[in-house]
């Protein structure tokens, strides 16, 4: 079956990009061999169904012959316009419908991409293989290899000494994605890094990023009446989708990394003192104004302390040692707690 339609959708294909004028549905199911076919089928189908119960049976076949074609040809139309095939609809002098794909409006510019743009599209095709959307990826990608990527460039393949990887293992992922493409109302519970159990949360969601290996989604929370930023990773059991539409508007511009760097202490204006393992933490190295040796396996860092710092610095377990301010000690202490708590 899947092979009958795929030819099927060629020989339209070919059809709506041949002709020079417009062609009607009656035109195109007589001159596609499975519309005939299939026209065929259920003429005799419908025919013998009535058969013996009401004169003009004849005709009741006909008329369910036009539904069953009319129905197949708006889906073979609809999944060409899915695959990229502009399809224009053109009513001519009589009123009759017609229906013609331009050349000119199918063919693509010339595509030149050096090596690091392909590289860019891989790393964008690893993102989707790990979700629903991989077969749209690959099928971009074949796209692009029709449309002239050289053949020598492989957008898969890492472009360097370190291969960039954007990890997508959350299972609340793929639900929040097609959430925020549908604009769809989501239920989930959610725990704080400082909270034992999870709460729930009614969230209409705006948009997904990326930062620093986690995924964080932005959306209105419902219950708080504001913006708020969720990471991905402290979402715990199923994203549940609601009926209803968005009751907030969606900005035009959303700042996830923004949000989510002002938590982290991005845009600090003090500095904390921390004792870290000799072999670990670093990113926590990479932000760090001064490092000093202490001997036994340890370091001591100064680091910009901000916002959110304590939720970050827990990521690090036993590693991480807070020495000052006391305040962002007992903050850290509390967050451990909670997490071995739950």
């Amino acid at each position: 079956m899947a092979i009958a339609k795929a030819e099927r959708l060629m020989n339209l294909a070919l059809c709506l990009l041949g002709t020079r004028r417009p062609l009607s549905k009656r035109e195109l199911r007589e001159s596609i061999e499975a519309y005939v076919e299939a026209s065929g089928r259920d003429r005799s189908v419908a025919s013998g169904r009535d058969r013996g119960v009401a004169p003009g049976s004849e005709k009741g076949a006909a008329a369910a012959s036009d539904d069953s074609f009319n129905r197949m040809f708006e889906r073979d139309k609809d999944d060409l316009r899915e695959l990229g095939l502009v399809i224009e609809t053109v009513e001519g002098l009589d009123g009759e419908v017609g229906y013609l794909a331009r050349r000119d409006s199918n063919r693509l510019p010339p595509i030149t991409l050096d090596a690091e743009e392909a590289a860019a599209l891989g790393l964008a095709a690893k993102v989707w293989q790990q979700a629903r959307l991989a077969g749209a990826a690959s099928g971009a990608l074949q796209k692009l290899r029709a449309a002239g990527l050289p053949e020598d460039v492989d957008p898969y393949e890492a472009h360097g000494a370190l291969e960039p990887r954007i990890p997508v293992h959350e299972a609340a992922f793929e639900p929040l994605m097609l959430a925020c493409r549908d604009r769809r109302p989501v239920v989930f519970d959610y725990r704080k890094a400082n909270a034992a159990q999870p709460g729930t949360r009614h969230v209409e969601p705006w948009a997904l990023e990326c930062w620093r290996g986690h995924w964080y989604l932005a959306g209105f929370d419902r219950d708080r009446g504001a913006e708020r930023v969720f990471r991905l990773s402290r979402i715990t059991g199923r994203v549940r989708s609601r009926g209803s539409g968005f009751t907030a508007p969606v900005p035009d511009v959303v700042t996830v990394r923004e949000t989510v760097a002002s938590w982290a202490g991005e845009s600090a204006d003090r500095s904390a003192r921390i004792r870290l393992r000799a072999d670990a933490g670093y990113p926590l190295r990479a932000k760090a104004t001064a490092v000093r040796e202490l001997g036994d396996g340890w370091d001591e860092l100064d680091i910009p302390y901000g916002h959110g710092l304590d939720a970050w610095l827990v990521e690090f377990g036993p590693d991480v040692v807070v020495l000052e301010p006391a305040e962002l000690r007992v903050d850290v202490l509390d967050r451990l707690r909670a997490v071995a708590g739950s």
